[in-house]
């Protein structure tokens, strides 16, 4: 071992003491679990969430691709709090500390709330109830009955979600400790939440913050400044910066330009280079080959007389196609946690048959004491039991009075088979951080719909996989909380309690935020912004599961197995070849999303992913840092646009100048 290499160790070590000895003095200091959360903290979790409920549902009505925002959270909470206590001592005023208990909390309160937004079923599977996506669908089409639509409407929207929501908050609050401290799940976002907000409350972390909020403030402003001129050119159907036709006219009709959407290039600098790289193949793929050959092929494939629409003609293809992937991707990713999920519980029941013993004593006393911590503030498990009972009765006589076609006695089995359902996600999520709720959602949709028949079948598949997804979801996203509670010396009690207001307020926040864009703007048009892709495609699919194959346009079937095998394959490729090989095999489900909506988000994406890699290579310790600050500034600044601009469009104010662009003659 040479010289600098034991400078390097006596450094690590150097710093891993002070970060003990942080910790040590923060166990000290930590307050009782009702003083962790604050009232300042409610009114900026309740700003955070309305800020962000507004840009994930853009995100959700234009792609349904939605980056997780949670670091980006816990950021904007410090910006809020840390601004707010600085106003209040330039005042003369004293407040008290702000601690990373309650940074924490207001990050947990705050994710809960704009949670609902996008796991609502704003884009997906309410807004497939709705009789736009029931045209789209094909009027006429077996099982696609003219009683099987529900129009969207604050007050229906609200208690669904009220009666539907609150039951995953209780589902797995008994097996907390086994997640956290026996298994010793990672849950890699909760872990990163976490680590970033413990370092911003140390002496060197307020110095990389101030850093991070300078960069944040500078990009919100940015965003929303550009945001604010583009709408002055955007007077028109087809108006705006966003129909520039950055490769030509021609490929600006097959959607490959760039939209100077900030939100996307922010979203793409999030995003890993894989899953944007993965949404550009998927775009080249469907909309620079596919979709043209099969134009070509009208009066051969399908009727020349038919729309493009129609189900039955080019529309059809792209829908079930990208439905093909999705659920070849789900399949392998489902099969692939229930092993992960078998082979953990086994290891760690070996594990935890030997005795083991830390190496260091200190490091070791500390996980102690944060355990205790996390195991003190005990949940009673009757109270959790009680609640889910509760919850899971009121559902039980509530949904199936909002909705006659998903039977009661459906509704309890669900119920039953849904911890066990939620334990398997929560695991999985542990171990690969992903998310697997929509999954489980659509394997509950496909039996529904086919038990319920074709007079129920498609509004009963398409409530339940709302009902299943949101309880899988709720409790997985409870654990990862759990686990930034348990490694910040948060209260499990005050994470539970702040987790249900966040809720509470997103019920109420998400439907309102809907429907801010269902008036303003025309939510559902193929050809519009606000495409709404994932409403049709959960339509669809329960129509599948109504009638199997005979729904599917001609030679529409073999290109579905055919990408369902490529699904599987590429995922097979990635798991098992060698690692310089598997690091680029493309996304399936990344690579299904612009089949449907296009390529125009893809480039946008695949520009923040240009900008990260070129930051690396010109500075890479600086881009580590002001990425995910940056980012979250160019989403915020760009999105909180949305807000005025909607309001403008509710009272008919236009832009004042329509910019296009039109071939010469």
């Amino acid at each position: 071992m040479n010289m600098e290499e034991m400078k390097e160790i006596e450094r690590v070590e150097r710093q891993d003491s002070e970060e003990m000895n942080n910790e040590q003095e923060e166990l000290k200091r930590i307050a009782p679990w009702m003083k962790q959360i604050t009232i300042r903290g409610l009114v900026a979790s309740l700003l955070i969430g309305i800020i962000y409920s507004v840009i994930v549902m853009k995100l959700n009505l234009t792609t349904g691709l939605v980056p997780n925002l949670n670091v980006s959270a816990a950021l904007l909470a410090f910006v809020f709090i840390r601004s707010w206590t600085k106003l209040l001592q330039k005042a003369g005023i004293v407040s008290t500390p702000f601690t990373q208990q309650e940074n924490t909390i207001i990050q947990t309160c705050a994710v809960a709330c704009y949670s609902i937004a996008v796991g609502g079923g704003f884009g997906s599977y309410l807004l497939g109830l709705n009789r736009k996506t029931y045209e789209q669908a094909g009027i006429g089409t077996e099982g696609n009955n003219p009683w099987s639509i529900k129009e969207p409407g604050i007050g229906w929207m609200v208690g669904f979600l009220f009666v539907s929501c609150f039951v995953g908050l209780l589902a797995l609050v008994p097996l907390r400790k086994i997640m956290i401290i026996d298994y010793k799940l990672s849950y890699p976002s909760g872990t990163a939440t976490a680590v970033l907000i413990n370092g911003f409350h140390t002496p060197k972390g307020d110095k990389i913050a101030k850093k991070q909020v300078h960069g944040f403030v500078k990009f919100f402003s940015l965003g929303f400044l550009w945001a604010f001129f583009q709408w002055f050119y955007a007077g028109g159907d087809k108006c705006g910066f966003a129909q520039f036709p950055t490769f030509g006219l021609k490929a600006r009709k097959n959607s490959f330009y760039f939209d100077f959407s900030l939100t996307y290039i922010g979203a793409g600098m999030i995003c890993s280079h894989l899953v944007n790289l993965s949404l550009l193949l998927g775009a080249v793929l469907s909309w620079g080959v596919m979709w043209p050959l099969i134009s070509g092929l009208k009066g051969e494939w399908f009727p020349a007389t038919l729309p493009e629409s129609s189900m039955k003609s080019l529309n059809g293809y792209k829908v079930f196609i990208s439905i093909a992937l999705i659920l070849g991707d789900g399949l392998y990713n489902f099969l692939k946690i229930l092993f992960l999920i078998t082979r953990g519980i086994h290891n760690n029941v070996k594990v935890r048959s030997r005795k083991t013993f830390s190496h260091e004593q200190k490091r070791q006393q500390i996980d102690l004491q944060r355990n205790e911590l996390f195991v003190r503030e005990n949940i009673p498990i009757w109270v959790a039991c009680a609640g889910y009972t509760i919850f899971s009765i009121i559902s039980i006589v509530v949904i199936p009075l909002m909705f006659p076609e998903l039977k009661w006695y459906y509704i309890v089995v669900a119920y039953i088979f849904a911890p066990s359902l939620s334990f398997c996600n929560a695991y999985g999520a542990g171990l690969t951080d992903m998310n697997m709720a929509y999954n489980y959602g659509k394997v509950a949709l496909f039996v529904l719909a086919a038990m319920s028949g074709k007079e129920n079948g498609v509004v009963a598949g398409l409530v339940g996989c709302g009902l299943i997804k949101s309880i899988v979801s709720i409790s997985s996203d409870l654990m990862h909380d759990f686990k930034t509670g348990h490694l910040t010396l948060t209260s499990p009690r005050s994470m539970l309690v702040s987790q249900a207001i966040g809720t509470a307020i997103g019920c109420v926040v998400a439907p309102l935020t809907f429907f801010l864009f269902y008036k303003a703007f025309d939510v559902g048009n193929p050809d519009g912004e606000y495409k709404a892709p994932y409403a049709l495609i959960y339509r669809n699919m329960a129509i599948l599961g109504v009638q199997g194959f005979s729904a599917l346009p001609h030679h529409c079937l073999q290109l579905c197995y055919g990408f369902f095998a490529f699904a599987i394959a590429a995922n097979l490729l990635r798991d098992f070849s060698p690692k310089n090989i598997g690091k680029w095999v493309p996304l399936p489900m990344a690579m299904a999303v612009p089949f449907l909506v296009g390529a125009y988000f893809a480039i946008d994406m695949c520009v923040g992913s240009l900008v990260v890699f070129a930051w690396h290579k010109l500075n890479g310790k600086k881009a580590d840092l002001m990425v995910p600050a940056v980012a979250s500034g160019l989403i915020c600044g760009d999105g909180l646009w949305l807000l005025p601009s909607s309001i403008l469009a509710l009272f008919k104010v236009r832009p004042p100048i329509c910019m296009s662009f039109f071939a010469s003659t």
